[in-house]
C-alpha cells in the first residue's frame, strides 16, 4: 500500500473545483443543486486540510469569466458563498485557520461583503493554516494588474525598469502571499488550467481528478497528495541520482483517519 509521509507535505495546495453542475445534470437536478453539494465538499476538503497540517489551500470558487454566466446561477453561487462563510465563520476561528481573498474583489455584492470582511479580519492572526477563496479571479487578470504596478512605479520614479525582476513580479500577486503552490489539484475530468495562479504554476505539480467535485473526498485528497510525493520536484535541474522507474498510482482503500490530528500522524495509509 502506498503511504502519505506526513512530514513531506506540499505546503500549498490549490484546487480547481469544476463539475458542480454536471453532477446536477447528471442527476436531473437544477445546476444550483450541484452548487449546493459543491459546497459541501468545500466543507469536508478544508477540514481535513486543516487536520492533515497543510500550510496553505487557495480554492477556485468564482472566476472572473465566471461573471458571464446566467444571472440567477451567478446569484445562487453569491448566496452560497455568504452561508458558507457565515456557517463556517465558528469553525474557522476556533482552528486557527486565516481567511483571505484574492481577485477582483469589488464586483462582489455587499451581501458577500458583509461577511467577508469581519472574517478576513477577525482570522487575520490566525497561523494554524491559511485559507484562500479565489474570488472573481483570474491569473492573466492578476499578472496584467501587478505589471501596471510596476509600470506606475517606474513612471513615477519610484523604481527604475531594471528592477522589474520577476520577484518584484511576484510580490505584486496577492494570490502568491503564502508562496508559490506545490500542488493544484483539478477535478471533474477536464485537464486544463483555466486561468488559475499562473505565474506561481511555474514548477507546480499538477493532478487531475475524475471526480466531479461534489463527490470530492478523503480518498481523491489522499490521492493526489501521494502522487506528489512519489515525484522528484528538480525546478529546472538534474536529479543526481539518476532516473527513476515510475511507480503507478495507487487503488487501495483508504484505510485510516485523521482525526487524531496533525501530530499524530507519522505516515497515513491509502
Amino acid at each position: 500500500m502506498d503511504l502519505v509521509e506526513a512530514r513531506n507535505l506540499p505546503g500549498h495546495v490549490g484546487i480547481i473545483m469544476d463539475g458542480n453542475g454536471r453532477w446536477a445534470q447528471l442527476r436531473g437536478q437544477p445546476r444550483a443543486a450541484g452548487h449546493r453539494e459543491g459546497a459541501n465538499a468545500v466543507r469536508r476538503t478544508v477540514r481535513i486540510a486543516r487536520r492533515l497540517g497543510l500550510e496553505a489551500l487557495t480554492l477556485y470558487a468564482f472566476s472572473e469569466q465566471n461573471w458571464a454566466r446566467p444571472e440567477d446561477e451567478v446569484d445562487a453561487l453569491m448566496m452560497l458563498l455568504r452561508d458558507f462563510l457565515l456557517s463556517e465563520r465558528d469553525e474557522i476561528l476556533d482552528n486557527g485557520i486565516r481567511l483571505n481573498a484574492v481577485g477582483n474583489l469589488g464586483r462582489l455584492p455587499a451581501l458577500v461583503h458583509a461577511v467577508l470582511e469581519p472574517l478576513k479580519r477577525d482570522s487575520h492572526a490566525n497561523t494554524a493554516m491559511t485559507l484562500t477563496l479565489a474570488l472573481s479571479y483570474g491569473g492573466r487578470e492578476e499578472i496584467a494588474n501587478a505589471a501596471r504596478e510596476l509600470a506606475k512605479a517606474v513612471a513615477a520614479g519610484r523604481i527604475s525598469p531594471d528592477d522589474v525582476t520577476p520577484e518584484t513580479l511576484r510580490e505584486h500577486m496577492p494570490s502568491l502571499a503564502v508562496g508559490d503552490p506545490d500542488l493544484v489539484i483539478r477535478t471533474g475530468g477536464e485537464r486544463r488550467i483555466s486561468n488559475f495562479l499562473l505565474y506561481g504554476l511555474a514548477y507546480t505539480e499538477l493532478h487531475f481528478a475524475d471526480v466531479l467535485w461534489p463527490d470530492f473526498t478523503e480518498r481523491e485528497l489522499f490521492a493526489a497528495i501521494a502522487s506528489f510525493q512519489r515525484r522528484e520536484r528538480r525546478f529546472g535541474l538534474v536529479d543526481s541520482r539518476g532516473p527513476r522507474q515510475p511507480q503507478p498510482p495507487s487503488t487501495s482503500p483508504l484505510s485510516a483517519s485523521l482525526s487524531g490530528g496533525p501530530a499524530s500522524i507519522t505516515r497515513i495509509a491509502i
